[in-house]
């Protein structure tokens, strides 16, 4: 009998325990650890931050979920992975020994490293539900009593698609409350060009991006370096791309919505031949950790290098349609190796996104993630608004009826052969 732990219970921890378990034989055991006792689908948080859905929307309490499934389930903080001795130690005190790991956390979310930046500083984030509801309360509060708004994305962020949905979902709320010739919008970026989104762009992103922006008044600041956020006052170095200072900014706000950058959570940072300096999971071709190879990891905590060198630091996204194919080789490799077998299996790492814009959105598809692509592709429309809270309503009933389908796949051949995408 194995025992496979599942490390984290996001996007990709549920998908990568259903298929596990689909994967595994019948003596197997897999246990689920997650430090929360829900799941949140984090792509709706930008909506809970006006208040268009609520946390309940949003979130599945796990036990029930897991129990149906035959998959235990331990509500509980990691504080430190032991790899050589193959254990787990909780904040509890509670050690749970594995044979194989699969860490799917995501990643810590970085607001120290720039003053005053963050929940407990200055700024609202929508990386987590409940900094969204907090995010949501205070934008009431601003609506009651509007003024200047910045919102966009740090130095090595590497997520940026939620900061322009933000930008855009709030500029829909202002409309809708009558309230927008009130608010004056600044998106501060590190990108180096609207739509860049850490892919080099994806179709035609930067030209649909900077039209959006335009349309509803959106100033914008590329390549630039958050350096310090006081109580109604960012202070922002804008670079050229040779990385020399163009200009400074001291830009005057009442609402800022700001993704951090990204690190590696404190249970595996520094555990040599595991992670990289910044605590992000190493892996093979397979998935697979070339140290500890009864060691898998998917999502946002595996390392990958930028595309490119840029003026202010950039990191990679890691889309669901990426996590997905990452879930599949490793439930695959993870068979071979109960079989005895070495693994064969390789995830595509494409990219997709949805990325709602309050009352449109836009889509892209990038086949692989990196240039030269196969696929290069983008559009926007009503339809993506649409098709957005249904992958939404989809993936939440996924969640709870244990669905291991490869979904996202499935929706891009649909793409492909509707929209005749090449």
């Amino acid at each position: 009998m194995a025992h496979i732990v599942v490390l984290g219970a996001g996007l990709g921890g549920i998908p990568m325990a259903y298929e596990a378990k689909a994967m595994a034989g019948r003596d197997d055991k897999i246990t689920v650890i997650n430090e929360n006792p829900f799941f949140q689908f984090t792509p709706s948080n930008p909506w809970v931050g006006v208040g268009w859905r609520k946390k309940k929307d949003v979130t599945i309490e796990l036990a029930p979920v897991f129990k149906k499934h035959g998959i235990e389930f331990i509500e509980g903080r990691a504080t430190k992975l032991h790899p050589d001795d193959n254990k787990v130690e909780l904040a509890s005190g509670q050690e749970v020994a594995y044979d194989y790991l699969v860490i799917a956390t995501g990643p810590e979310l970085a607001f120290d490293d720039i003053e005053g930046l963050g929940p407990e500083g200055f700024t609202q984030s929508v990386c987590h539900v409940d900094h969204a509801v907090n995010a949501n309360d205070d934008w009431e509060k601003f609506c009651d009593d509007p003024g200047p708004i910045i919102v966009g994305a740090v130095q090595g962020a590497s997520c940026y698609g939620p900061a322009y949905e933000y930008s855009m979902i709030m500029d829909t709320d202002l409309r809708k409350r009558r309230l927008r010739r009130k608010v004056p919008m600044t998106f501060v970026t590190a990108e180096p060009y609207i739509g860049h989104l850490g892919l080099g762009g994806v179709g035609d992103t930067n030209g649909m991006l900077e039209s959006e922006m335009r349309e509803r008044h959106i100033k914008w600041i590329t390549n630039a370096k958050v350096d310090k956020v006081e109580e109604g006052m960012m202070h922002v170095t804008e670079h050229n791309t040779d990385g020399s200072v163009k200009q400074t900014h001291e830009l005057p706000f009442k609402y800022s919505m700001m993704l951090p950058s990204f690190r590696g959570i404190p249970a595996v940072m520094g555990i040599e031949g595991l992670v990289n300096p910044k605590g992000f999971i190493i892996v093979d071709k397979n998935q697979r950790n070339p140290k500890y190879q009864n060691i898998f990891a998917v999502g946002v905590c595996i390392a990958i290098a930028p595309l490119e060198e840029t003026a202010v630091p950039v990191g990679v996204p890691k889309t669901g349609y990426m996590i997905e194919s990452m879930v599949t080789a490793t439930a695959e490799n993870l068979r071979e190796l109960l079989d005895g077998k070495e693994p064969t299996h390789q995830p595509t790492w494409n990219a997709f996104c949805l990325a709602d814009l309050g009352n449109k959105g836009i889509a892209f598809i990038a086949r692989p993630q990196n240039p030269p692509r196969n696929v290069n592709w983008s559009s926007e429309g009503k339809w993506v608004h649409l098709a957005k809270i249904a992958f939404e309503k989809y993936f939440m009933r996924k969640i709870r009826i244990g669905k291991s389908e490869p979904f996202y796949e499935k929706y891009i051949m649909d793409m492909i052969r509707v929209r005749k995408i090449r």
